[in-house]
């Protein structure tokens, strides 16, 4: 069998069976600091796919980056086929600020597939799509709520994708989002290439969950063995098939004040329960905030201030709320007992 070719990144070249991280320069803070992007690079021995597994796109999303953490830990990847590329930390500037944006206040995530001669974030959104993104098969992006929101884990996937739609599957996270393409998306960027990514979903910005993170290790893991990368030894399948979600609806803030939540992340709600209140400071005015269909609450904010039209909770469409319920309690049995996260592999 002939033996692979080096593989060429960044100016270096990192020999098959090997590993390696490498600081791909990105930009030089005004005070004279080089700021890099550190990538990690495992090269199989064997022919196979190309894929990257991104975090921390958005710097105050922090639950990605240890999850990528966990991943690199995992016994699976001593024998890699193909070569799997991990950015724990994309966006460095907004990471060491705990900051979603850069410090030009874009939205990296907005501004793919870039540019080599514009903005901060569109000279960064360039650097990744043509190291990263161009090089690869496939890739997954690891993302949270916002900061002050939190969100149940789930995988978005394009419409009319069957490809990722069975790797969503695969995937085994409670939740599976059809959610279309935002312009200057990564998602967005990858398509035009011709490239899948799954974007995984999960907690909430500048804190960890477990639950959220195994479900996250497992994923990967499970989607890596299904692209023929790594063996399946230890890794378990999913025991219960994701709830498909086709559609989805912001529930806003009918007036400002404070909010009294009366439903979980993850609960299941049916038309018309009461989900939540909201009352001005003197008690004056109370408003209820009422469930417009069958669903899943994917996503809620976690403050109790609210001002007029705030998001307050993100409810996904379900056909049955019953078999829904099923998934989440299954997903929460299985990350308890599965193998892969003994204690001491949580350290």
């Amino acid at each position: 069998m002939p033996k692979r070719s080096d593989f060429e990144f960044g100016g270096e070249r990192i020999a098959p069976g090997t590993r390696r991280t490498i600081d791909l320069p990105v930009s030089v803070l005004s005070d004279h600091t080089p700021i890099t992007m550190s990538v990690h690079i495992i090269h199989g021995r064997l022919d196979g796919p190309t894929v990257f597994v991104s975090a921390g796109i958005h710097g105050d999303e922090i639950i990605g980056v240890e999850i990528v953490r966990r991943l690199l830990r995992a016994k699976n990847l001593k024998t890699v086929r193909g070569t799997l590329i991990v950015i724990p930390i994309v966006n460095a500037f907004g990471f060491i600020n705990h900051s979603r944006y850069l410090p030009d206040r874009r939205d990296l995530n907005r501004s793919f597939p870039g540019s080599e001669s514009g903005s901060l974030a569109s000279r960064l959104a360039h650097i990744f799509v043509t190291e990263i993104v161009a090089r690869c098969d496939l890739g997954i992006d690891l993302h949270s709520a916002a900061i002050h929101r939190i969100n149940s884990p789930q995988i978005r996937v394009s419409p009319e994708n069957q490809k990722t739609l069975e790797l969503a599957n695969v995937f085994g996270a409670p939740i599976i989002m059809i959610a279309p393409i935002r312009d200057g998306s990564l998602r967005g960027a990858a398509k035009q290439l011709g490239k899948d990514v799954l974007l995984y979903e999960a907690g909430e910005g500048l804190r960890f969950d477990e639950m959220s993170v195994r479900a996250g290790v497992a994923g990967i893991l499970r989607v890596l063995h299904h692209v023929n990368m790594i063996s399946g030894k230890g890794i378990a399948k999913a025991k219960a098939s994701p709830m498909l979600c086709p559609s989805s609806k912001w529930l806003r803030a009918p007036i400002g004040g404070l909010l009294r939540n009366f439903r979980a992340d993850g609960a299941l709600v049916r038309t018309g329960d009461l989900m939540a209140l909201v009352s001005d400071p003197f008690g004056e005015r109370e408003h209820e905030i009422l469930a417009p269909f069958d669903g899943i609450i994917v996503g809620r904010a976690m403050m109790p201030i609210v001002n007029e039209g705030d998001a307050i909770f993100h409810l996904a469409r379900v056909k049955s709320v019953q078999k829904a319920e099923g998934a989440v309690e299954d997903l929460n049995a299985q990350l308890n007992d599965d193998p892969l996260f003994d204690e001491d592999e949580i350290i």
